[in-house]
């Protein structure tokens, strides 16, 4: 059996060119609102590619509000004029991989945003998450062991604690490639994971009180390093 292993541009290049297809399909059978889309199976038998491949380009546009997938029934197209998907399909496909540093921003500006409102949302539930993140991360940090993943898991937790599921879904979106960028970079000093166990601590606390101001100062105290990081190059 012969294993294929793409790389990441050949891999963002099949995909925009599932969307297209799509695209393409949507028009030469004039598809409107609320009309299925032939399955996945269909799909990647006419384009050539995988499921897999497919189904990536279809939770694309799922993200973007121009299908949507209802379980059991099927993909459709969203309620949106075909002018308007047109046009921004064409954004989609124009787009670029975020570098790193754009990353890090998006991650400082929604987390001032989603550790101010877990603050006022926050369940007995979120808390006992949050918690949890936490103690594996200072477990880790303390054994001298990588806790990058554990850090991040923590913040998702705040995300997921502030009720907002548009924002939820884009700190997932960015998450993976933070994690795997974080070391490259070498953003943090040797000490840094350390200074974080308390500054953890001091965001779950604020959080746990509901004292929305102390959060957000909390939070940006806790990205200063990574403010100097952004802004340094």
């Amino acid at each position: 059996m012969k294993f294929e292993i793409l790389t990441r541009n050949e891999s963002e290049f099949i995909q925009k060119d599932i969307i297209s297809k799509i695209r393409d399909l949507i028009n030469n059978k004039n598809l409107e609102p609320g009309d299925k889309l032939p399955s996945e199976r269909s799909l990647s038998e006419k384009f050539g590619v995988s499921r897999g491949n497919v189904r990536e380009a279809i939770q694309k546009l799922e993200l973007y509000g121009l299908l949507k997938s209802i379980p059991q029934s099927g993909t459709f197209v969203a309620n949106i004029g075909i002018i308007a998907l047109n046009g921004m399909v064409e954004d989609i496909l124009r787009l670029e991989e975020p570098d790193f540093k754009s990353l890090v921003e998006t991650r400082i500006l929604l987390e001032l945003k989603t550790v101010r409102l877990a603050a006022l949302r926050r369940t007995a539930e979120d808390l006992i998450q949050m918690r949890e993140a936490l103690d594996a991360y200072t477990t880790k940090v303390l054994d001298g062991k990588n806790a990058v993943q554990e850090d991040l898991l923590f913040h998702l937790a705040i995300a997921k604690a502030a009720g907002n599921s548009t924002m939820n879904t884009f700190m997932l979106i960015i998450t993976p490639e933070i994690i795997t960028n974080f070391e490259k970079y070498h953003v943090c000093d040797k000490n840094q994971p350390v200074i974080g166990i308390k500054e953890h601590e001091a965001i779950f606390e604020a959080i746990k009180n509901q004292d929305t101001l102390d959060a957000k100062q909390k939070m940006k105290d806790h990205f200063k390093e990574l403010y100097k990081y952004c802004y340094s190059i």
